[in-house]
């Protein structure tokens, strides 16, 4: 596990500023303590921080390959990488090392960028071809590991993270507008955005090849989730069970592959729980808070004994401002998730004993988790109901009622079930994702700023629901979070936060093999209008308590809305001050005050749409003003 980045000169007047170079690397520490490694030749820099995980004694990077004329920098593990090894050897392939990314090297010079497809991991890969002149980036099938970059006429600079490229002071950043826009709706920046204009994410399952002589950048699809027609495969449900249990087992095995000690996070629930069971003797990681409605250390325990496990856990009463300050710094793609804060808790426990951990994360979007699944079944139903007594009667009254404290209860769940049944039905269960809505959008933003706005806020969910293709109802949903929520919110939290502490996370339920073969399971024992994730609880069944797998799905977040009213009140008051917003001209004052003022009154939870606000806040002091550069 490491950070790389690098820059390619177009123009070969261009030179490679090595003590730049190692700006770039450095800043990046965190993501790979044990050593760094550079290479600079032909116009192109590229550079790691390593986390040494596998052959810790001959796995330094950059690493090449016979002749010195294709070179790599890698961020994540190939755990296939013996097999692919094996085939190369028996083609007359030389290795130096028994690390895995010397597979990259070789792959490449056997079948060119169709060495990706022979990859199973997580990854971003960088590739320096010298003999063809050519610089190949490329990441993982679902988005696990990420690559940002930033091209123009004259250079290509990427990296793990934005900071590594703005860093490297090539351009003046400049909002993008749009991105804005979609980051406070959805809380996060989805697809190839980020809130930077010049700075493009490269998008799960794709990569970039280019020629260094004659630049261009056009980024190519090697993998997708396969089609398959509905009901194309009428297994019985047992059968279907063993499919999904032999390749769980399987994925979660070949994920053990490491020369460091390895845990677990174990929350209790069904996919952390049936990861563990599959690892065998294994150390797992959790954290509560001393708020009951947000603590599940019960059932982590309650899993943990049945298992027969070595389980460490905590309470945690974290110091937040100071926290805050310091999680920041790894946001510089901000997502307004606030359950950084618990997964942060967790990796920076865990790493005390470990230095990789297996998450359980993947399983929801795979097997249809969410509430936000029920919720477009009952919609159906409640869309039966006359307009007028929705519009009329049943919403009025919903929405006078206050928010509770708890962390849902039943008013809190039916107002949120309004707010997203209010939304285009054309959206499906992601409508429930939804937190700043057009509505509020017209009034959250300036006129001048809303004159800039060209994209809707749902454009990239009606993209993704075309170019699903014709899948089924919930399969064409799954596809959708797969390729959003999953990977530009979910996956970026966790590869950030577990970072953060220098900590490797691997994701066994995002196994390409594991996710194709559960895009194949008939829709009826993944959800129906009263369950979720059918199949997958009837597997966990086998292994844990049952209590432990039928019960309320609670999710993995913090007590955000009261602390916004005592806890984060300074840092609210301060980075959404009145005149500081208004000064910027970016949000309308009037409105932030009133979404602050219901808030703090009880009158509205307006949590979600505050925290993103406070982050971006923050965000853009530190990286598009530069302050975190100084």
């Amino acid at each position: 596990m490491c950070g790389i980045t690098g820059y390619a000169a177009f123009n070969s007047a261009n030179t490679i500023d090595r003590s730049l170079l190692e700006k770039m690397v450095n800043i990046i520490f965190h993501r790979g303590p044990d050593e760094s490694g550079l290479d600079i030749r032909n116009g192109v820099g590229m550079g790691m921080r390593r986390l040494s995980i596998i052959d810790l004694s001959s796995g330094s990077q950059p690493i090449y390959n016979e002749d010195k004329t294709v070179w790599t920098v890698f961020n994540g593990e190939i755990y296939n990488f013996h097999e692919v090894k094996k085939v190369l050897l028996s083609k007359g392939h030389i290795f130096k090392t028994n690390s895995d990314t010397e597979v990259i090297v070789h792959g490449y010079e056997e079948y060119g960028s169709d060495f990706l497809k022979k990859l199973n991991g997580m990854f971003a890969i960088a590739v320096h071809d010298t003999k063809k002149n050519k610089l190949l980036l490329a990441r993982d099938h679902i988005g696990i590991k990420p690559l940002y970059y930033a091209f123009n006429q004259k250079r290509i600079i990427f990296g793990s993270e934005l900071k590594s490229i703005l860093i490297s002071r090539d351009f003046k950043p400049d909002l993008d507008i749009d991105a804005l826009g979609e980051y406070l709706s959805w809380e996060y920046v989805p697809g190839s955005s980020t809130l930077i204009k010049q700075i493009k994410k490269l998008e799960p399952g794709y990569f970039l090849e280019i020629d260094l002589s004659n630049p261009s950048c056009e980024p190519k699809k090697y993998w997708d989730i396969p089609f398959f027609e509905p009901q194309s495969n009428h297994a019985s449900m047992d059968e279907w069970l063993e499919r999904i249990d032999l390749q769980l087992k399987k994925s979660t095995q070949m994920q053990l592959i490491s020369d460091v000690p390895l845990g677990a996070f174990l929350s209790g629930g069904v996919d952390s729980s049936l990861i563990v069971s599959a690892m065998g003797e294994a150390k797992t990681f959790s954290i509560g808070f001393d708020d009951p409605t947000y603590n599940e250390l019960g059932w982590a325990k309650k899993v943990a004994n049945h298992l027969n496990v070595n389980h460490i856990d905590e309470i945690i009463k974290p110091e937040v401002l100071e926290l805050f300050e310091h999680l920041m710094f790894f946001l510089d793609d901000p997502i307004g998730d606030f359950s950084i804060f618990p997964t942060y808790l967790v990796s920076r426990l865990a790493r005390k004993h470990v230095t990789v951990a297996l998450s359980g994360d993947g399983g929801d979007e795979l097997f249809g988790g969410y509430e936000t699944y029920l919720a477009q079944h009952k919609a159906k139903i409640f869309n039966r109901i006359p307009t007028f007594i929705r519009n009329g009667i049943i919403a009025p009254s919903l929405n006078a009622l206050k928010p509770t404290a708890k962390k849902k209860g039943l008013i809190n769940k039916a107002k949120r079930f309004m707010e997203g049944a209010s939304y285009d039905d054309q959206l499906s269960h992601a409508r429930w994702r939804i937190f700043v809505g057009e509505e509020l959008r017209k009034n959250l933003f300036t006129n001048e700023s809303l004159r800039t706005i060209t994209k809707p806020p749902a454009h990239h969910i009606e993209k993704l629901f075309l170019q699903a293709g014709d899948r089924g109802e919930l399969n064409r949903s799954l596809y959708v979070d797969v390729k959003s929520y999953l990977c530009d919110n979910i996956l970026t939290k966790v590869d950030r936060m577990s970072m953060a502490v220098s900590l490797e996370a691997r994701v066994p339920y995002l196994d390409p093999d594991l996710v194709t073969l559960a895009f194949q399971v008939p829709e009826e024992y993944k959800v129906t209008s009263n369950e979720t994730k059918i199949i997958l609880k009837k597997l966990a069944s086998k292994y844990v308590p049952k209590e432990c797998v039928y019960r309320p799905k609670e999710g993995f977040s913090i007590p955000i809305k009261n602390w916004l009213i005592h806890e984060f009140r300074p840092l609210m008051d301060g980075l959404l001050d009145h005149k500081k917003i208004e000064q910027e001209g970016i949000f309308n004052s009037k409105t932030v005050e009133k979404l602050k003022y219901d808030h703090l009154n009880g009158k509205s939870n307006n949590s979600h749409i505050l925290w993103s606000l406070i982050v971006f806040q923050d965000w853009k002091r530190r990286w598009l003003e530069g302050e975190a550069l100084k």
